[in-house]
């Protein structure tokens, strides 16, 4: 029998082509969607007992194709559709519908990425439609309630439809479709990466759906040098992964990390796709990001780390992207390159403390600057107001160590 990781990768796999199958056939998204998660939901129960199919695709779509009919008929809003899909569907035992030959990911991410969507219902929408992920799991993985993310999912499909967003490439806008897209994957691997709540550190499943989908992405679009750059830089940061915390689950700061316990196959991989992209010389956002992952992951120890030249490169993506968490990763940077002096009048000059992207984050970087000029009461204070505002509990235990050994 098949193991529940097969299935659930298999589920996952296949889950954006049964939904494309399905919204080319019946052109209603919403509908097509909740028909493709009920399709996955009969699969997870009956595989595991009665093995995976033949044609798994196959076996999805016919099961999907049979509960969109089910939710068409039962709308009795449209007298046409209903009658068109009752036809279409005379004999439910019959053939399955075809098999699409297409691979209709990009489409969806594109739909699930409409301009249309807030960036968080773009977020819940893709991990629902093209991830696979069930409403429990979306919701558990953000920590929040189903009835909520049920809400917001729901809400998402519904302003699609108003709209009227079309299952096809965009026509006019695609690659700012693509720089949405890549905006959702990168927002969902940095909460997997660093959970913004709960008592874990990480959430690697969620961080593990952005590097599959981001890899799904890339396939499709291998030209494309900022999706490598993009997926470089996700497997290059969660290389580093079996380090962040130790066995108490406790932070393990990055230059405190065991790096021969660094994960080599990906960070070979990863390098391997920034320098492939990178002597285009069409330079991007995720590039950079990606480069001073790498150097990072080359350097053999903490002292050895290149910082002058990773200020140098967040200098440049600031200019390309001046988001209050650039900035701050500049400051740490400009720490370690040329001091703690410096790096706090940086950080006054930027004053990051209330922009609530960053406030723990600057929070926690003033403290560590503050104690490294000797001002210990300061630091302290400063360590216990990041732990405040910080919804990790793994972050808060590390913060309010750092202020009692003060």
């Amino acid at each position: 029998m098949p193991s529940p990781e097969e299935i659930e990768h298999l589920l996952r796999t296949e889950a954006p082509q049964v939904l494309g199958a399905l919204v080319r056939r019946f052109s209603r998204f919403d509908t097509a969607e909740d028909a493709t998660q009920e399709a996955l939901l009969v699969a997870s129960r009956r595989w595991p007992e009665e093995g995976i199919p033949d044609e798994p695709r196959s076996w999805l779509i016919r099961v999907g194709y049979r509960r969109m009919v089910d939710l068409l008929r039962s709308e009795q809003a449209d007298r046409r559709r209903e009658q068109e899909a009752a036809r279409a569907q005379a004999d439910p035992t019959g053939p399955a519908p075809q098999v699409p030959d297409q691979d209709d990911s990009l489409l969806l991410l594109f739909l699930c990425c409409h301009p249309a969507l807030s960036p968080p219902s773009q977020v819940a929408l893709t991990l629902r439609a093209v991830g696979g992920l069930t409403t429990a799991e979306i919701a558990r993985a953000y920590g929040a309630a189903e009835r909520s993310m049920s809400t917001r999912i729901s809400r998402a499909k519904q302003t699609l439809k108003d709209s009227g967003a079309r299952f096809s490439a965009p026509a006019d806008d695609q690659d700012e479709r693509i720089a949405a897209v890549m905006h959702v994957l990168y927002l969902i691997f940095n909460e997997g990466y660093t959970a913004s709540g709960g008592d874990q550190l990480a959430r690697t499943d969620l961080s593990a759906e952005a590097i599959r989908l981001t890899r799904m992405l890339h396939r499709l679009l291998p030209d494309d040098h900022e999706v490598a750059g993009l997926l470089a830089l996700m497997l290059l940061t969660v290389s580093r992964d079996a380090t962040r915390a130790d066995e108490q689950n406790q932070l393990v700061q990055l230059e405190d990390q065991d790096r021969s316990r660094w994960d080599q196959a990906l960070i070979t991989e990863g390098v391997a796709l920034i320098e492939g992209a990178w002597v285009h010389r069409q330079v991007g956002p995720y590039q950079l990001q990606a480069a001073i992952a790498a150097i990072h992951a080359q350097s053999k120890d903490a002292a050895e780390t290149d910082w002058p030249q990773i200020a140098a490169l967040y200098l440049w993506l600031e200019r390309l992207t001046p988001t209050a968490p650039i900035r701050l990763s500049r400051v740490v940077a400009v720490s370690k390159a040329f001091g703690p002096h410096r790096a706090l009048a940086l950080l006054d000059d930027l004053d990051l403390a209330g922009d609530p992207l960053v406030h723990h984050r600057a929070a926690a970087v003033r403290a560590h600057l503050l104690e490294s000029t000797g001002r210990q009461d300061e630091a302290r204070a400063a360590y216990l107001a990041a732990a405040d505002l910080t919804a990790n509990e793994v972050e808060r235990r590390y913060l309010r160590t750092r202020a009692e050994n003060l």
